[in-house]
């Protein structure tokens, strides 16, 4: 004969699952942003900034032109 006894989730459970949704979420976001910086050609996150003589950009140039590509991204 079945126990009628319901067990219980444990809270150590509980916060593992939640854990691994939110694992499961943040992969599926960036799985998207990687297929629509594909599909628009966009500037990928292992792209390396250059300026007009081919030279990669350091410093505060780097995050300036950084700041503009998202600016044109997000169309501000």
């Amino acid at each position: 004969m079945a126990s009628s006894n319901k067990r219980k989730t444990t809270m150590a459970k509980m916060q593992r699952e939640r854990g691994l949704a939110e694992k499961r979420l943040e992969k599926a976001a960036r799985k998207a942003a990687r297929q629509q910086a594909a599909t628009h050609n966009e500037v990928g996150p292992n792209d390396h900034l250059t300026d007009e003589a081919g030279e990669p950009l350091s410093g505060q140039a780097a995050v300036d032109a950084a700041m503009r590509a998202r600016a044109e991204i997000e169309g501000i």
